[in-house]
């Protein structure tokens, strides 16, 4: 696959990781997604794909593109033999000022862009981005719908900063003190996360510091999982494999045995690092 990405330009970067171009035939058919704290954006160029968020929610379609807020749990994504899109990484707190709905009513619900932007906008914005000359400049007509679209959010300066704390501590970081600095209640910090977020605070934290542990891991090495457990701040093993399940729905003997079957059969591939085959 062919995956080209950059950074935005202000003030967009401190909303979004990257904007990012991806092409080609994917590793597997179907592949798990497990939970980070990140949100995405999906302008869809091919034919359609499939997301299951959650054994709770029925498979859907989505032919022009997906919109996800930060998850709480893996997502299954059913990809065509040929996948092209141009895309957006959100910062936890990113899409907040692009929707028309608090982040919350998305949370393990992907919608379609057409549900956030309208048909006829994004019909042309595809339109405009498949005329584009190369992925370059289809991230800069992107990155200018997003400029065009940038809203305010109340309450993001304080979200913002928190997560970033949050976030710089991998979650190993009390949340009342967060609270306690910013001057607010802790009803207050937890509503405006949830509506720019979709989590609370103390699920952004735990959500950061599972990501945090599972990308430490080199699946190449034996993993001496009591010392891992105990090293990132979990109770005991048990704990950190309730975690494991909550965030991946895999058993962490499982999640490494996918991840050597990744490395093994896709080495060096773009999009080795979180996703995992689901087949």
């Amino acid at each position: 696959m062919k995956y080209v990405s950059r950074v935005p330009r202000p003030p967009l970067d401190g909303l979004i990781d990257d904007l990012y171009y991806l092409e080609g035939a994917p590793p597997y058919a179907r592949l798990t997604l497990p939970a980070s704290p990140a949100a995405f954006l999906i302008v869809n160029l091919g034919a359609p794909f499939r997301i299951r968020a959650g054994t709770d929610i029925e498979t859907a379609e989505y032919a022009d593109g997906c919109v996800v807020t930060m998850p709480t749990r893996a997502f299954k994504f059913s990809y065509p033999s040929e996948s092209r899109s141009v895309g957006v990484h959100f910062k936890p707190w990113g899409p907040a000022p692009f929707l028309p709905m608090p982040a919350a009513e998305l949370c393990d619900r992907p919608v379609t862009v057409e549900q956030v932007w309208g048909r006829p906008a994004i019909a042309e914005l595809r339109d405009r981005l498949n005329a584009a000359d190369g992925p370059h400049e289809m991230m800069t007509l992107l990155e200018q719908e997003l400029l065009r679209r940038l809203g305010d959010a109340a309450g993001l300066g304080l979200v913002r900063h928190t997560s970033s704390v949050i976030a710089a501590t991998s979650g190993a970081v009390a949340i009342d003190d967060l609270r306690v600095s910013a001057g607010v209640s802790s009803t207050h910090l937890a509503q405006r996360f949830k509506e720019l977020i979709g989590v609370t605070p103390k699920r952004l934290a735990r959500t950061y510091r599972f990501t945090a542990t599972v990308l430490s891991i080199n699946p190449a090495e034996p993993i001496d999982w009591a010392d891992l457990a105990s090293s990132a701040g979990y109770f005991d093993q048990a704990h950190f494999g309730h975690e494991f399940r909550a965030f991946t729905g895999l058993t962490p003997t499982r999640y490494v045995e996918v991840r050597r079957r990744f490395l093994r059969e896709h080495p060096g591939h773009v999009l080795d690092g979180w996703p995992l085959p689901a087949d």
